[in-house]
């Protein structure tokens, strides 16, 4: 396949990535201002941004844009309220696609889920038509760099930066024609969801606040350099159409924009305590540094330039999401809508379905403050509401929690917690749908349908009973520690429910039906979004049980069935006419392009082959990051960092293949060298011998270690891990 280089351009004392779209071929050419080399000039934030376009690469030929990332370029610091970003499109994922010509705003909130994308403002000059003033732009002059996000708008000839703070945006236009009327369009009825009811209005000579009301409320107050002359109401054909008009002047124009969930004064006070009369190159700087410092606590040497690049990336994709919704006094809009005020940070709910199983580990492991209070935060909406919330499917709450407290976090209400996870478990009209007959039959059943589709709509047993068995398990792990032993045997008890699902004339997990017989016109290679499977068909679902995948490969006849079974998954060609809108990019039955199955290329560890696991894993990190003409696509959704997260893992040569266990499973690094600043204070050193794909030693400390996995608590002890390949 193509993959496209960047052309590496220094810019205000910083390295900025700045792709350019008529030079494919140029090579990475690297400009440092010290003698080590910053690791932010590692990261591309355009990384995602593009679609795949080959039927080889996706498995089929798509009849629409294939998710490749949704993800955005603009400017944020670690798990932010704001997220400063350009707009393409919106409706679209995360606002920016890659292909598509013009800027329509640039929009302060941002996730890549179809939501936020709000308070959407563009510079502009000249009359404005309410209904046509997006410009046009060029990727051969536009940059990304953490922290910081510049274009030049063609139709307006201005060169617009950004860069911000947690609860703040920094917008700096520069008018190549210092004479031209400067204007602020300020697009109130848009955001990525339907903007229910806004205001906006000026406040003194140099600012203007308002609100949008979509699902929340967000506030915002903006502070410019240049004094407002009027604010103009257009009326355009579809809504009312805000426009800032300003004095008239040669400097730039500065936009300080303060956000809160709570209110227009609490907006105005985040952006007067985090931005004051800050330059805009001093707050692009601190953004660099704090990604910096983020960055810097794993370090690694050794392997390609390809490989940093994408391994730097993807550890700055895995921390921007969830996202803080504290303003700086405290307070915020609980799960209720009441406005509280709390000793934690209070953060938005994570993408639990996607990123428990990688990506909220990592975050416990480098950033554990924020991972603390970001379970505060699940048990105060659980506290609220009655149950602890999930997010799209499963309970998987249950795994972070339980997880996160054995690896050491315990500054939150494990009781409380545990309490929560317990109701969730257990009551219906909760987090886990159809409960009582998971109780009492021990599986989720679905409907009989004759010729179901991809769009089928049922129950989602199958994916719903392997979850569900899982989230029992990580329950279980803290009924044990706070020594509740009856709910402990129940639990550990329920999370063998995955075997119910099992059926022995295929090797495959199938549907039942209520009266326990298994779903007609079973076809295990065709996908369903939500009928038996969630987002996947019966191969990508079948193997599912990292609690207990010993009990799992005991389905089977024997370990040698087992493997000749994981071979087929791996090998079966994915069928052409099988089309779902987030399913793509297969090694056989395997997607990567989605995360149901992105826990089965360890299974071949535990039948004595780990070297086929490997070269899968290998595979999968040279093939589907850093895809497409450009290189700038993934094999999927990034799914709030899920996607970038399994490549950091595997590239350092752990992997958390049962999230909710304090241990990981090695694997063989990307990298000679990886030093990593664990929580505890120490460094822990990975150290690859030779590179071959098969692990023929692993010690720790000298000592030998037995098996594949090592605990979370030994790691943090900070010696060298040596891991030995042929």
């Amino acid at each position: 396949m193509n993959r496209r280089e960047f052309t590496f351009e220094g810019m205000y004392g910083l390295a900025v990535f700045a792709p350019l779209s008529k030079r494919l071929g140029s090579v990475l050419q690297i400009t440092t201002t010290g003698t080590e080399q910053r690791l932010t000039s590692y990261v591309n934030p355009f990384l995602g941004t593009a679609p795949l376009t080959d039927p080889a690469e996706i498995g089929f030929k798509p009849p629409w844009r294939v998710w490749a990332g949704l993800v955005f370029p603009g400017s944020s610091v670690p798990n932010a309220m704001v997220q400063l970003s350009p707009i393409t499109k919106f409706g679209s994922g995360a606002g920016y696609e890659y292909e598509n010509p013009k800027i329509y705003a640039f929009a302060h909130t941002n996730k890549g889920h179809w939501n936020l994308c709000n308070i959407p403002i563009l510079p502009v000059s000249g009359e404005v038509n309410p209904d046509d003033f997006a410009s046009t732009f060029d990727h051969a002059t536009e940059s990304a760099h953490p922290g910081y996000y510049q274009v030049q708008l063609e139709r307006y000839n201005i060169n617009a930066e950004l860069t911000s703070t947690l609860r703040t945006g920094f917008h700096r236009y520069t008018y190549q024609d210092a004479r031209a009327a400067k204007k602020l369009v300020v697009n109130m009825a848009v955001s990525n969801e339907r903007i229910r009811d806004w205001q906006m209005e000026q406040d003194g000579d140099h600012a203007f606040k308002g609100y949008q009301r979509f699902s929340e409320k967000i506030y915002f107050y903006a502070v410019s350099n240049y004094g407002i002359q009027q604010i103009e109401r257009l009326k355009g054909s579809k809504a009312e159409l805000p426009v800032v008009d300003f004095e008239t002047g040669s400097k730039p124009v500065e936009i300080r924009i303060g956000l809160s969930f709570v209110s227009t004064e609490n907006a105005k006070e985040n952006l007067k305590k985090e931005l004051g009369a800050k330059s805009f190159e001093t707050v692009k700087a601190e953004a660099d540094a704090t990604w910096e410092k983020l960055l810097g606590k794993i370090k690694v040497s050794g392997g390609t330039e390809r490989q940093k690049r994408l391994f730097y990336s993807c550890l700055y994709r895995s921390f921007l999401w969830p996202a803080l919704r504290s303003d700086v006094n405290g307070e915020y809009t609980d799960e209720k809508g009441n406005v509280v005020k709390a000793d934690f940070q209070y953060y938005t709910l994570p993408s639990l379905w996607d990123d428990y199983r990688n990506k909220l580990v990592l975050l416990g492991m480098l950033s554990p403050d924020v991972a603390t209070d970001v379970i505060r935060s699940l048990i105060d909406r659980g506290d609220k509401t009655g149950f602890i919330p999930t997010f799209f499917h499963g309970d998987h709450a249950a795994a972070f929690i339980a997880g996160s407290y054995l690896r050491g976090l315990h500054g939150f209400d494990v009781k409380d917690a545990y309490r929560l996870l317990l109701r969730n478990a257990t009551v219906e009209g909760g987090t886990r749908p159809f409960i009582k007959e998971y109780i009492t039959k021990g599986f989720i059943s679905d409907p009989d349908v004759a010729n179901p589709g991809v769009e089928t709509k049922g129950n989602a047993g199958v994916t719903k009973t392997l979850e569900y068995a899982y989230d029992d398990y990580a329950v279980a792990l803290l009924a044990k520690e706070l020594k509740d032993d009856q709910n402990y045997a129940m639990l550990m008890k329920r999370s063998e429910n995955y075997k119910n699902m099992f059926d022995p004339s295929t090797g495959l997990m199938c549907g039942r039906l209520e009266n326990g017989d298994w779903v007609k016109n079973f076809n295990p290679e065709f996908p369903y979004y939500e009928y038996m499977y969630r987002e996947a068909n019966a191969w990508q679902s079948s193997f599912f049980a990292p609690h207990d995948t010993e009990g799992l490969i005991g389905l089977y006849k024997s370990k040698a069935d087992f493997e000749r079974q994981l071979d087929r998954f791996f090998t079966i060609p994915w069928n052409p006419n099988y089309i779902a809108m987030n399913i793509n990019s297969f090694i056989g039955q395997y997607c990567q392009g989605n995360q149901p199955d992105h826990g089965f290329a360890y299974l071949y560890y535990f039948v004595g082959k780990q070297e086929k696991s490997q070269a899968i894993l290998n595979t999968i990190m040279d093939r589907f990051y850093g895809m497409g003409r450009d290189g700038l696509a993934l094999s999927g959704m990034d799914d709030a960092g899920e996607m970038s997260s399994w490549y950091v893992f595997n590239a350092i040569g752990l992997y958390t293949y049962s999230p909710a266990d304090p241990k990981y499973i090695v694997t063989v690094p990307l990298f000679d060298k990886v030093v990593i600043r664990m929580s505890s204070g120490n460094s822990l050193t990975i150290i690859k011998r030779n590179s071959g794909e098969k692990i023929t030693d692993i010690t720790y400390a000298g000592q030998k270690v037995n098996g594949y996995f090592i605990s979370h608590h030994e790691l943090l002890k900070g010696k060298d891990l040596v891991i030995t390949a042929k």
